[in-house]
């Protein structure tokens, strides 16, 4: 999976492992902005903003949200966000075999890519085999492909150039799920799979970033890349060559264009929306009453979709390798972070309530679990899930049994070392500022210094998933209906295996990692539910990893704010959900005015 879709416009639903987000919004302009909306006042557009600029344009290498590729790939299949039921996107049909171990799909005729080049189950053939499956490339949807103890991977091979054969080796209930990864071009990607550079490496992993020219990413989606401006805009236009079709056999997606205008803030985004300059916008508790009483005024409604589908939470570096020798986190601090009294201590001593009614206005409820609330694997807290409701005395209790002291209200450890350590996250979003900054006093009733530091998306990200070098951490992933999307956070292997990161395919190793076991407990559990058919089974699989996962909280879980996005009115055929957000039907919806 990948970081946190809360704030920003969910467009075009499709299959993704869990990915990192910095949960932003997202608008549209160009080089001379008179001309660009001269030229726009011409098409039919939608404008919306996001915090930063996109990472890469390679989707396997991705780990980012908001990214660009759910508006310009798809995949075989697509998970419908209304009804959580998986339908065919660019396969039309498929058959399972009885033993549930062989699955055949066709493709849907006459599909064509961004280029016009005819796609094909050669490309399908690609896609999987020389790069979802190939082990040197860093995908994290091969983490979620792995099936079983042994983490084999489905075989796949060519029927006709209209059909495809995928076969696994045992029953793997959340398969046609994955299949919404997107399919991609064999005709202009298979040359850099081949072609290696001087380590060896495939040339594929330094192609495609956002440096190459937008005509140059050949896709198979709604839309394509049109421009991308660094610190200013993305914008896509309409693939002339996207196979759906309206009742009337008319070309869709409906909307010419899509910019994404980059912002440095949230504060921007609304200064903007509320001054005509974005069509959407994310809209976070501390903006939700100031834009309610403005709908009509400014012709725009607010579309609250429950619960996100997301997580928020801390997280300590649980690390204990090295790297050139040298310990990725002071040696101390492992000790703390690594005791599990003190993560629980923390957790108790967050006050979760007045973060609610504060920083959320209201508008959220406590998290407990990193399964969304609206799956059927979620386990409530009734149902037997433990939570840390604030409770300053048992969290000083449970430091005092862990051997800390306390020296004239200091927190110290028990060789006299002050508690003290860096809580990171990514700069510009309020609601994330809010929290560190409420988690830094709440923290310091139990004696604990925390010095909250936001740092840019670009830089925050490096140190997560490639340095290595932080202590403390906050941030979101995204959510979904299926837990073993989660399957690279949960995987000691996994790519977002954050708090036990090791090291991914050309990142420098690191020496003594090692595997807690309640660790390799989760990640067997997430096997055997993977395997398992039955719904009801499933569900117990899954519980227990919950259970597990709060006993001994490698993410401290926050607050699940409530999906909300303000649309102007003229767009035509929003249907909300906090799983697919307000655009996730993109191709069929329309501008009325």
């Amino acid at each position: 999976m990948k970081f946190f879709r809360q704030i920003f416009l969910a467009i075009k639903y499709f299959w993704l492992p869990i990915i990192l987000t910095s949960a932003t919004a997202l608008t549209l302009t160009a080089c001379n902005p008179a001309n660009f909306k001269s030229a726009a006042a011409q098409m039919p557009q939608l404008v919306s903003a996001i915090l930063s600029d996109p990472k890469t344009f390679n989707y396997p290498l991705s780990q980012e949200s908001p990214n660009v590729f759910p508006l310009i790939y798809e995949g075989l299949t697509s998970e419908n966000p209304i009804t959580g039921k998986i339908e065919p996107s660019l396969a039309e049909s498929w058959e399972i075999s009885d033993d549930k171990l062989r699955f055949v799909f066709t493709l849907r005729k006459e599909l064509k890519w961004s280029d016009g080049e005819p796609l094909t189950a050669d490309d399908v053939i690609f896609t999987f085999n020389q790069i979802y499956l190939n082990e040197a490339i860093p995908a994290d949807a091969r983490d979620v492909l792995r099936i079983g103890e042994s983490r084999a991977l489905p075989k796949v091979r060519k029927i006709d150039t209209q059909r495809i054969e995928f076969t696994t080796p045992e029953p793997f209930a959340p398969f046609l799920g994955t299949l919404g990864l997107p399919i991609l071009p064999a005709h202009t990607l298979e040359p850099f799979i081949k072609t290696k550079d001087q380590e060896g490496k495939p040339i594929f992993l330094s192609k495609w970033g956002v440096d190459t020219p937008p005509d140059q990413i050949i896709v198979n989606g709604p839309y394509k890349l049109e421009r991308y401006d660094t610190s200013q805009r993305v914008v896509f236009r309409r693939n002339p060559y996207y196979w759906r079709k309206g009742p009337k056999g008319e070309p869709q997606p409906y909307i010419e264009r899509i910019v994404w205008q980059i912002v440095e803030s949230t504060d921007t985004s609304l200064l903007q929306f509320r001054s005509g300059g974005l069509d959407t916008v994310g809209v976070s508790p501390d903006y939700f009453s100031l834009l309610k009483v403005q709908e009509d005024q400014g012709n725009f409604k607010i579309f609250n979709g429950g619960p996100a589908t997301g997580t928020t939470f801390i997280l300590f570096n649980l690390n204990k390798g090295k790297r050139d020798g040298k310990p990725l986190v002071d040696p101390v601090k492992s000790r703390w972070f690594n005791t599990v009294e003190f993560r629980q201590a923390v957790a108790y001593a967050i006050d979760r309530q007045t973060m609610i009614n504060n920083t959320f206005r209201g508008l959220g409820k406590p998290q407990n679990s990193p399964i969304s609330v609206q799956s059927p694997y979620y386990l409530s807290p009734e149902e037997g899930l433990k939570v840390y409701n604030y409770n300053i005395e048992k969290a000083k209790e449970l430091l005092l049994k862990a051997g800390f002291k306390y020296n004239n209200n200091q927190l110290i450890d028990a060789q006299g070392n002050r508690v003290r350590f860096s809580l990171l996250t990514n700069a510009g979003n309020k609601i994330r500022e809010a929290i560190g900054s409420q988690i830094k006093q709440d923290l310091s009733k139990i004696g604990i210094q925390v010095d909250f530091t936001p740092l840019a998306w670009n830089t925050y990200t490096n140190k997560l998933s490639n340095s290595l070098d932080w202590e403390v951490s906050m941030l979101g992933l995204t959510g979904g209906l299926e837990p073993n999307d989660g399957a690279n956070v949960w995987s000691p292997e996994g790519g977002l295996h954050m708090f036990n990161q090791k090291p991914q395919a050309g990142q420098k190793p690191v020496q003594g990692w090692e595997v807690a076991p309640w660790e390799a407990e989760i990640a067997r559990l997430y096997i055997q539910g993977a395997r398992e058919l039955d719904p009801a089974k499933r569900k117990e699989i899954y519980a227990e990893t919950q259970k597990i996962t709060q006993e001994n909280l490698p993410f401290i879980y926050l607050v699940n704010a409530l999906s909300m996005s303000a649309v102007r009115n003229r767009f035509e055929g929003i249907q909300y959900s906090a799983l697919g957000g307000a655009f996730w039907n993109i191709h069929e919806i329309k501008i009325t005015n």
